[in-house]
Formats: C-alpha cells, structure tokens, sequence
C-alpha cells in the first residue's frame, strides 16, 4: 500500500523569509538596544538587581508550552497555523490512501473468485434467499473501473501530499527560523549588555552551547515537530475513528498486544536514553583528561607521565565502551521486540480477519471483506506507529522549553548598570578631577570579603598618580569603579562633582583609556584594533594615535601595513607590538582618563622600555592613574598612593614615602634587593631609565627572532571573576609558531584499504560474522513478508472455505514465525555490530591519545596540532571511523539480501510487472535517503555559517570588559546579526528543498502504487497473472526498497569514515623524530650535572629560515648556578629545551657528563632533571597527586611528599588546607593563587631529586610578597644541583656563580654579576634600565 514514512526530525534550522520590512530591518533594530515596543510587550520585564541572587538559586523559571512562541509575531502565527493545517491535511490524504488501497484490493479478490459467487450463494440459500445478496455477488464491479479509479485517486492524491507536505515543512520551518533569528540575536544583545558584576556571578562557559545547541533545541521544539506532532495525533485519531468504523472487533484484537508494546519499548528507551547520557558524560571526562593532558604535553613529557597518562586516559573509556555496549544491547532488544510483535500482529490481524470473513460467507451474513480486513490493518498499523512517535516529540518540547527557560531569563533582564541606556548626564565639558568619597565596596561573587573599606582619594585634574599595595589590597578594584563596572556599596565617587552613577555609562567609558597587562586585541587588522577605540574615526586619526603611541614605524614595516591581521588575541604581535596598539586604541579617543593597569610589567626589559616611553608622551595633558608592581616604574609620578586591605595607607610622592619608611619603602627595598635609594640630584625625582635608551626601531626584532614555545603552554592573561586575586594574572608571552610559518611537514594523503579498517576491529570478527548474518536474515525477512501478504490475500479468493481458513492458519503461523527469526536476527544484528563497534572506537581512542604523546614537541607546534584540534580528533575520527566497518558490513548484507531477493521475485512472478516496478526502485532510494539526510540536520555549510556568528558572540562574551570600556556593545550586535543573516539566508533556502524533499518522498511511493496497480490489474484483467503475484511483487520490490531506502540514509556516513581512518592511521603510522616511547639509548643509573652545549646551531621546526641559537658554546659545571638574561627571543628558553630534548639541535651536540644526550634513553635523561616554569601546569588532581607527579616512575610516599613540600616552603599552607594534601586543585591549579602554585611546582621539581634543575622564570609573574616566599624555596631547592636561571627581573639572580648574557642566539656576555656591572655592556644596559639608577659598585 502507499506508504506514508513519518518523518523523524533532528535539527530543524530551516525557515521561511522575514517579511521585506521586518528582514531589512532587522540589524538596525536589534542593534539598536532601545526596543520601540518594550511598553507594550510585556513580557520584556525587569528583573530586580537586589533579588537576583535569590532568582539564581531557584533557578529559571519554568515556562509553558506557548510561551515559547512570546518572539512570535503576527506573520509568524500565520505560517504556523497554515502550516498546522497542512500537516492535518496530509494525514487525511493518508488515511483516503489506505481506503483506496482496501476497496482495489476487494476488486482483485473479488475478481479472482472466478465465479465463486455462486458457490458462496449457494450456501447461503437454504438459510437466508435474499435476492440483494445474490445480486451483489453476481454482479462485481469491473476490474479495470477499480484499477483506473485507484490509480487516478491515489495518483492525485499523492500530489496533494507532495503540495500539502511542502508547505506544512517549510511553512513551519520558516516561523520557527524566523523566531529563532529574532532569539538569537535578542540573547546576544541582552548578554553583551549586562553588568560585569552580572559575569562574575553567572557562568558564561556554557554560553557557546545555549547561543548553538540550545537555540537549536529551541527551532526543533517550534518548528516543524508541532506538525509532526499534530500530524500525529490527527493520524492516531482518525485512523482509531477508521478502524472502528471498518471493524471494531478486529480493530480491538488488532489493538490488544499495543499498549504492552508501547509500554516496553517506552521503558527500553527511558533506560536506553539514561545509558546514552551516561556514555556522553564518559566520554566528556575522557576528553577532559586529554585536553588536560594534550594543553600541558611539556610537563607530562617533562616529568614522565606519559604512561600515566595514557592509562589515565584509556580507564576513563572503560565505562563510556560498556554503557555504549549495554545501550547497543538495550536497542537490539528494542528492534527485536518491535519485529516480532508487529509481525505477531500481522499474523493475528489476517487470521482473525480472514476468520470473521469467512464466517461471515459461512452466516450469510457479510460485514467484513477483504477491503475491511486491510482498512482496519493499516490504520491500526498507523496508530501503534504514531504513538510510538509522539514521545520523542514530547521530549523535544521538554527540551525546548528547558533550553528556551534560560535563555529568556538572560533577554529579558534589564542589568543593574545598563550600558546601553540612554539615561544618564553627558555634560558638554568637564575637567577631570576624582574623587573617590568614603567607598566601601565588595564583589557580588564574594559579598561577605570587604575590598574597600572606607576609601577616600582625590585626584587633580590633569595629574598622573599610581596605586601600589599588594594583591588584593584594591588597586584594580579602583580602575573598575572609575569606569562604572561596578557601583559602591557605599560612599561615592565623583567627576568634578558629579556621582558618576548620575552620568551616561558610555559617554563616561568615552572620556577614559584603559591599556592593561595583557590587552585584548580583536581578531582583526591593526586598523579596526585602533579603530575600535572610537568606532567610526578616520585613517588620518588612527595614523596620529599610532605616532603618539611610538607604533607607526613598527606597523609601517609590517606587509601588510595598518591592514595586518593581528591574530586570535593578537597572537601574531609581540607583547610590547601589542601594548602600543593598546595604547593608540585608547588614545585615538583622546581620553581625558588614562588607566594603565600593569601596562608593562609582563614584558622583558627591552620591550618595557619602549612600551614605557609611549605611556610617558601619552600621559601628557591627561589625568593619568597607574598601577604597577615594578615600583621604578612609578617614580617619577605626581603623586602615589599607598593601599593596604582596602585603606588608604599612606601617600605622597616618591621621595616623600622613602623618607616615611613604611609601607611604600619596605616594598621598593624588597623589590629592589640589595640596591636602594639614590636620586637625580638636579630634579629630586629617579630617571626611568638611565644607561643605554632603547628606541622602537630596535623592537623589530621581535617580530622576526622570537624565541617560540617556552616551556609553559598556560601564559595567557585572563580576568578572575573575584577581584581578591585579581593580580593574579599571568602573560601570554609567546605566540605559536605554528600560525607564524607555513606548515613544513604535510602529511601524506593515503587510501586506507578496507581490509586495514577491518584488521583493527579484528578481535571482533565472530561478532560481525554473527551480525553480518543476521542483517542477511533481516533483509530476507522483508521479503518473506510481501510473499506471505500476497499469499494471504489469495487465499481469500478460494471457492472452498475450508482451504482458505487453513491456508490462513498456516500463512499467519508463518507470519509469527518470520516475526521470531526476525526479531532474533535484529537483535543480534544491532547488538553485535554495538559491541565491535564500541570496542573499536575504545581501541581507536587509545591508539591515537598514545600516538599523540609518543610524538616530539615539535609536531605539537603545527596549528593543526593544537590542543582543540587534537581532541576533536580524538573524539570525533575515533567515532566515525566505526562507519566505514561493522555497521557498514552489516548495512551492505541487508541492502544486498533484500534488493537482490526482491528483484529476483519480481521478475520470477512476472518479469513484465517487475521491470516496471523496479523503475521506481532507484527514485525510492534517493527519495528515502534524501529525507532521513535532510530531516537528519542542518548542512555543514550552514553549521559553518552559524559556528561564525557563534564565534563572534565568544570572542565578545569572553572580553567582555574590553567591550563595555571601548563601547563596543552596539558594534559587536551589528557583527553578530550580519554573521547571523547569512546563516539565516541559506537556511530559507534549505527549508524550500527541505519542503520539496519532505513532500515528494511522502508521495513517490503512493505514484509508485498507482503504477504498479493500474498496470498489474490491467495483466490479472487479460489472465495473465494472478493477483495475489501483483502484490507480492509490488510490495517486495516497494516496500524492501523503502526499508533499504531508511537503513542507508541510517548508516554513518562513509566517506566521513573514509576521512577519518585516514587522519587516525597516518597519525598511527607516523615515526616521530624524538621518540619518548623508545628503549633505545643508554640507561644511566647516575649522573654528576656537568653540561655543555658545543657548537650549537637550531631553527624551530615550524620557522627553519629563522635562526634562533648560532653557534653556541655554553658550559656549566656540577653543581654550579647559572643564569641566561637578555631579551625574548635570544635564545634563552631554547637553551632549556634543547637540554630536555624536547628538540634536537641542528648543528652540534649537547652533553651531559660529556655524553650526547641523543645517546642517552630519553626517559632516563628526563628523570634527572627537574623544572620550575613562570606559569607552572598543576593537574586536576589532589595536592599530594600533584606533587607526587614530578616521579611517575615509581609510587611516592606520602613521607617523601611532606618532605618536599617542606623544602619547597608549602608544608604549613597544605596543613591549613580543610582537606590538607587530598585538596584538589580544580583545573589547572585555580584553587591556589600564583606563590602557592609557584612553591607546589617546586616541590614537584625536588621530588625526584634532580640532578638539574631548570627554572625558567619562576617568579617573572609574582607579585612583590609572593615573590619573596618563592624565591627563598628556590634558593633552597639550588643548594647541591647543577641550577640553570632564566630570569627578567635580574635582582634575583645577582648571587648566581657565572650569568651568560645572550643577544641574537649567542652569548655576548659571562662573569658575575659585579663583574658584569663592571664591563659597562649589554648586562649593565639592562640592569639599569630595570632598577631605574645607576648601582654604587
């Protein structure tokens, strides 16, 4: 019969046009923020700022079905009730298929009784001789009258379908992509909009999700699913009202095994849904483990746990391989018990149904037929498939309301400090002068820690003053209340009189520029980074800033010039390149505020003095507030004040706190060490910099000799949602290489042969064998199935009763048993394939995470190879690659079984009706493939489209306090919307094929019916063929064909698989150049420290043309103490890393005790070394864990762990800990502030007892105190080791035993560090310049 394939939706991202007026104008509206109809919709309400703690506890509120569609406007409800009434439409259409298909089917067994009318009449006769039944048997409707009729019916009923079915699919795909767009960009706006106290509180790691897959949640639950939903209860309905009406005892026989199937197969899938959740979130911690890993490769290859690791990793799929086997269990289960109850009813509906046919012949009394039996077959048919359907509808409404709850609290919160309002004084001039009046103040992520206590502070206009104090103690906390981030609990503070809570928020951000330790530049060109600080200003304007900010020249030599691409955060500039493109950012809005937070204090000595001689032109003239940690920085200002617990301590100028001796001069004495003091006798003031004047020109070499890759792959600087550790940041001082050069080492494209992807599922082959099996019995079954429908319909033409009624029983009992071995072989068949393939992708998974780390640091270097890169690789090639194997193997045995055996039955029954039949086979498949494709999801195309917008909203989201100081709400909406449309431009379009595909495969079947019928009744008019062949070669070559039709579009996709076993065998058969998985080399059980770098020549693998180290010649005795100084890119942390063999040199030899270290097993040479980095990766793991891991090669003892921690000055802060050393640390040691990390990286150093140990700027990135406590534990950690030093601050490396001063990868310098001073050379230079005077020798 015309099949109707209910359409089972996944990501429905299509839509229909916004009207003209609505589309053209949507950007400008949205970006707008001032919403025109905000009074008169309602549900826009404000959510008070005072309860929103208590609102975030209870959670979103729960919202109604409807309420989804509150974005809805009045074109949309159109389209949805068109739409709704369309897919009411297509179900009628349906149910007038199946009584068409009821009464032709009459005709042929009416026809085929051969005038068995008489016979039948003849035994009615003695009981009941009534002419009107003689008469309706004698005289049967003509054949061809019913073939023509059906055919003309069904034909035109079928292109009401394909009409009906276009319309209802895309009418509601387009309300719902119209909703959608409108949601999506409304969320964003909203988000963009709100309070930065608002961030610090609410997790915004989970928003990349709610702007992609929640919103997409939220278009399946208002798209096409409400039809499918109403096209399937209008279907469950009227086809119960159907069967009733055509038999209502059969009806209920049919009905009686329903609702046990029902309820089963509802708890299989509960169960089965529990066990896919719970893979998901095994597979996520698997992930999170490889991330953790891949994102610190250095450290776990630095302390050996590479092995640790990769059974870490592979434990961790345990439960993922046996959940996702249950599951594969579970749906075996599921598809067996469904095929053999359905078959179970086949077999009872046409045994009963021929029963009460046959009786009724027997009483002469004739209320059931063939045309009955059918109508009332396939309409219970049709309920028992639609209530089946109708749960998953239920849960994508759940789903959507879940997700759409969220997302409609975060729209329609109007923010405490809303920076789009248009509220607020814009005084025409002003003069700049502060005051901060009594504040108190605390951060709304933690209200019960006073930061501010009482604060009273007074700045002159035009004046430049600086903040000190340790962390915590508010500094940056008064940066953030100047420029309206957050309002005072307490208190006010004032510009030139006005509370600046009474001033327009952006107008106020516009008269400030802010440059901080680590500034935000923007995915963009050097041009749009300036131009962001006062969006619309002229070339001419963006060229001025960029002179004032000593950066013209540097741009000018670029390629590209002002159009250079910056970069992801600016990653393809250097620090101080970055900071002056800061600065012209801040000053092309010519700022009457200048709010430098730490401006220079991640940069080395060169990059510092550039950096610092444009923030002394660019606070000329303007009121100018500094926070800095290196006090000599701030000598020269107008005046300082000194911070402590949020007081203000003490103030004046420089010359002025020295005298006092407190506060202010115990921190310049800590940071200064040994030398202090000292003035410019003619100004009263200290220089900035004295001894050689670095000028911009010289910071080119930045841009072409940057050292890559320093041991730390965490320097990226990030905001704290508490400001208690807001100073804790760390630089970004590197940028990958990898995105410098172009990649120099491609991999080889190669076919992975069929039989390699089977040889990895190896130790599976009995389990696909038995699968491969019973696919081929599936397949059969199908077949069986239309053999034994013909049959049963023929037996309703035998004259003699008795042989129908037994050839019924027999063909019914056949019918359960095709059910049983049906059953059985799709459980087996779903269950086998599960089982290879899960095992398989666990196999697959663990050979590449163990491949990943066998490779050298250099592989990880290539863009392609980054952390995120690699992970999803992991996650998605090892998943995909289960498509080219066993379920493949199994989709091809069913195909081949049920199309061969089809095509061999029709031709046998009759070749004339087969060929015509088999015209339809090829249009069937693509019809049925296309729609399980389409209603499958999106396109990549527009995926990729929507993943553009999506990053732009990230990158916004993720700086949002850059965005809220430049105002750059309204830029970055307009942005997010023009990514937006293009998405939503190509979902419109895919919606109209989305329609036609949907409309067309719903009716191709019903044209193929027609066909086969009218020309199958024509050959049984001429007695030609018998009936009953007419169906059983229709339905075996229609109804297999749309079954292999839906297991095809099913399968995963092959050529994704193809692609992905490519990427995974390449990456398994690749040799790397630096093998830690080895045993080749020399084992030593002990070495003295003695190492020397001979003759030494390296490029990085990704820059080969740029040559970092030239020749070097470094020797370090045992035991001695050495530090490498000079500027980034020098070579310093080369040198480390050449000695780890994280590389191999190009040229020349590096030894320890006079053997090549390429000679020496490499985990061997690793384990006698110990490293301590500027930003160290701590694990997610305990603190005993943590420490414990710098010897993977044995299990440490908790003694051993004490001791330690003891030397590395930790021990009594763990002791304090609530949970002491089983504390965990959270994600890359976030639970401890940067001393406390510093000081448990040094205890993990000193738990193998290294022979070397490497630190390579260990404290570059503390604050003065911290600094302090860290480099007493390294001073005890050096006492008897061989100690290599990198260091910028150089007053921590004065006691070393020889400083190797290196420039342009050699060493230019080397003596100690009076020695050096004494030379008056390049060691002077920078010493100098960091301290500030010049030193008494």
């Amino acid at each position: 019969m015309p099949s109707k394939s209910k359409a089972r939706s996944g990501h429905t991202n299509e839509g229909y046009p916004l009207a003209a007026e609505e589309y053209d104008s949507m950007p400008s509206s949205l970006a707008s923020f001032d919403d025109p109809d905000k009074e008169k919709n309602p549900k826009r309400k404000k959510i008070r700022h005072k309860e929103e703690d208590d609102e975030r506890q209870k959670g979103p509120p729960s919202l109604s079905y409807f309420e989804l569609f509150r974005y809805a406007n009045s074109w949309d409800v159109i389209l949805i009730a068109i739409g709704l009434l369309c897919s009411v439409g297509t179900e009628l259409c349906f149910i007038g298929m199946v009584i068409f298909f009821g009464n032709i089917t009459q005709g042929f067994v009416n026809n085929g009784q051969n005038g068995s009318s008489a016979a039948n009449a003849s035994i009615c006769a003695p009981q009941n001789s009534t002419v009107a039944f003689d008469e309706n048997l004698d005289e049967p409707e003509d054949l061809m009258v019913i073939v023509e009729r059906f055919a003309i019916a069904v034909s035109i009923l079928g292109a009401i379908v394909t009409l009906l079915g276009y319309l209802f699919v895309s009418l509601l795909n387009a309300s719902a992509e119209n909703q959608v767009f409108r949601i999506r960009a409304l969320f964003f706006e909203s988000i963009i909009r709100q309070d930065v106290g608002w961030y610090d509180v609410t997790s915004t790691n989970d928003f990349a999700s709610k702007i992609t897959e929640d919103l997409n949640k939220i278009q399946e639950g208002i798209g096409e699913k409400i039809g499918m939903f109403l096209f399937c209860t209008v279907s469950f309905l009227a086809r119960l009202v159907n069967a009733f009406i055509y038999g209502w005892e059969l009806t209920l026989v049919i009905l009686a095994p329903m609702p046990v199937l029902t309820i089963g197969l509802g708890l299989l899938g509960k169960i089965t849904s529990n066990l896919a959740e719970k893979q998901s979130q095994a597979y996520s911690k698997a992930g999170a483990i490889a991330e953790e890993v891949l994102s610190a490769v250095r450290t776990v290859v630095a302390f050996g746990g590479t092995e640790k690791e990769i059974d870490r990793y592979q434990k961790s799929l345990v439960s993922a391989e046996e959940a996702g086997i249950k599951r594969g269990q579970l749906t075996g289960i599921s598809l067996g018990i469904s095929m053999l109850v359905l078959y179970g009813a086949y077999a009872l509906a046409f045994w009963f149904g021929t029963k009460l046919i046959l009786d009724g012949f027997l009483n002469c009394v004739v209320v059931y037929d063939a045309s009955n039996l059918l109508i009332v077959f396939f309409s219970v048919l049709g309920v028992s498939s639609s209530i089946g359907q109708l749960p998953s509808y239920l849960e994508s409404f759940t789903t959507a309301k879940a997700s759409a709850a969220a997302i409609f609290q975060v729209i329609e919160r109007i923010p405490g400090i809303d920076s789009t309002s248009d509220e607020g004084e814009q005084p025409n001039e002003f003069n700049g002068n502060i005051k901060f009046e009594n504040i108190h103040f605390n951060y709304p992520s933690r209200p019960d820690v006073k930061i501010l206590q009482g604060l009273n502070i007074e700045i002159n206009p035009g004046q430049t003053v600086a903040l000190v104090g340790s962390s915590g103690c508010g500094k940056s906390t008064c940066i953030q209340l100047i420029q309206r981030f957050y309002d005072v609990e307490s208190g006010k503070i004032t510009i030139d009189g006005r509370d600046i809570r009474d001033l327009h928020v952006q107008w106020l951000r516009s008269h400030i520029g802010v440059v901080g330790q680590e500034p935000v530049l923007f995915g963009t060109s050097i041009k749009e980074n300036i131009r962001y600080g006062k969006v619309g200003v002229g070339d001419e304007a963006i060229i001025r800033a960029a002179k004032e900010a000593n950066a013209h020249n540097f741009i000018t030599k670029l390629p590209q010039g002002y159009d250079t691409l910056v970069g992801d955060r600016g990653t393809q500039l250097s620090g101080g390149q970055k900071q002056r493109v800061a600065i012209a950012r801040a000053l092309v809005r010519n700022p009457k505020f200048l709010l430098l937070d730490e401006a220079t204090s991640a940069l080395d000595n060169q990059s510092e003095a550039i950096v610092q001689r444009a923030l002394d032109k660019a606070r000329q003239g303007r009121t100018t507030i500094i926070i800095a940690h290196r006090l000599s920085t701030i000598r020269n200002v107008d005046h300082i004040f000194v911070l402590d617990e949020g007081e203000l301590k003490e103030q004046g100028n420089h010359e002025e706190l020295m005298k006092i001796d407190k506060l202010y001069a115990s921190l310049v004495k800590a940071q200064q060490g040994a030398w202090i003091g000292g003035s410019d006798t003619k100004t009263g003031k200290l220089p900035l910099f004295q001894g050689k004047e670095f000028t911009e020109e010289e910071d080119e070499y930045q841009n072409t000799g940057l050292e890559a890759l320093p041991f730390s792959s965490a320097h990226q600087a990030s905001y704290h949602k508490s400001r208690m550790q807001s100073k804790r940041r760390t630089s970004y001082h590197k940028r990958k290489s990898s995105q410098l050069e172009p990649n120099l080492e491609e991999e080889e494209e190669k076919k992975i042969s069929i039989f390699r992807l089977l040889q990895a599922n190896r130790p599976e082959w009995p389990y696909m064998i038995v699968g491969v099996i019973s696919a081929c019995v599936v397949g059969g079954s199908n077949i069986a199935i239309a053999i034994l429908f013909g049959e049963v319909l023929g037996s309703l033409s035998l004259t003699n009763i008795e042989v129908a009624r037994q050839k019924t029983i027999t063909y019914s009992l056949l019918f359960l048993l095709v059910g049983i071995f049906g059953g059985i072989a799709s459980f087996f068949q779903a269950f086998m394939f599960a089982l290879a393939g899960e095992r398989l992708t666990s196999r697959v998974r663990g050979w590449a995470f163990s491949a990943m780390l066998r490779q050298e640091i250099g592989w990880y270097d290539r863009e392609e190879n980054s952390a995120g890169a690699l992970c999803a690789r992991l996650s998605g090639d090892a998943a995909s690659i289960q498509g080219a194997t066993g379920s493949r193997l199994g989709t091809i045995s069913q195909v081949a079984v049920t199309l061969t055996m089809a095509l061999i039955l029709s031709v046998y029954f009759d070749y004339r009706l087969g060929l015509v039949t088999a015209c339809f086979v090829p249009i069937l498949l693509v019809a049925m493939f296309l729609q399980a494709k389409i209603i499958m999801g999106q396109s990549a195309v527009e995926r990729k489209a929507v993943g553009k917008s999506a990053k732009i909203a990230m990158e916004g989201i993720s700086n949002i306090r850059t965005i809220a100081s430049l105002s750059l709400e309204k830029v970055y909406v307009e942005q997010y919307i023009e990514a937006l449309r293009k998405s939503h431009e190509k979902t419109i379009r895919h919606s109209h094929v989305r329609g036609v595909v949907f409309g067309f495969s719903q009716a191709i079947s019903s044209w193929a019916y027609a066909v086969c019928m009218y020309y199958g009744g024509y050959l049984v008019s001429q007695n030609e063929m018998t009936f009953e062949n007419v169906f059983k070669t229709s339905e075996s070559l229609i109804f297999g064909t749309l079954l292999v039709g839906q297991a095809v579009a099913l399968t995963p996709n092959y050529n994704k698989a193809k692609v992905a076993a490519v990427k995974i065998f390449n990456l398994l058969d690749r040799t790397p150049k630096i093998d830690i998985s080895t045993r080749a080399g020399e084992n030593l059980e002990e070495i003295e420290g003695h190492v020397d770098y001979a003759n030494i020549k390296f490029s990085y693998p990704t820059r080969p043309q740029v040559q970092v180290l030239k020749d070097l010649n470094l020797n370090i005795n045992q035991g001695q103490n050495v530090a490498l100084v000079g500027h980034s890119g020098c070579g310093k942390s080369t040198c480390m890393q050449l000695l780890l063999r994280f590389y191999d040199p190009t040229e020349g030899e590096v030894r320890i005790d006079g053997k090549r270290i390429d000679a020496i097993n490499l985990q061997t040479l690793r384990s006698f070394i110990g490293i301590v980095s500027q930003e160290p990766i701590l694990f997610n793991r305990t603190v005993a864990d943590n420490i414990a891991y710098g010897d993977c090669s044995r299990s440490v003892s908790m003694a051993e762990i004490i001791e330690s921690a003891r030397k590395a000055n930790i021990h009594n802060f763990i002791a304090s800990l609530p949970m002491g050393y089983d504390t965990p640390l959270g994600d890359r040691g976030t639970q401890l502030s940067g001393g406390q990390k510093q000081r448990i990286a040094i205890a993990r150093a000193l738990i193998r007892n290294p022979k070397i140990l490497l630190l390579d700027e260990a404290t570059s990135a503390l604050d003065t105190e911290s600094e302090k406590i860290v480099q007493s534990a390294l001073d005890q950690a050096r006492e008897g080791r061989t100690c290599i030093t990198i260091a910028h601050r150089l007053s921590t490396i004065q006691g070393a035993d020889c400083i190797y001063v290196f420039e342009d990868g050699i060493i230019k310098e080397k003596g100690k560090h009076d020695d050096l001073l004494a030379k008056e050379g390049i060691y002077y230079d920078l010493y100098t310049t960091q301290s500030g005077q010049l030193p008494t020798l």
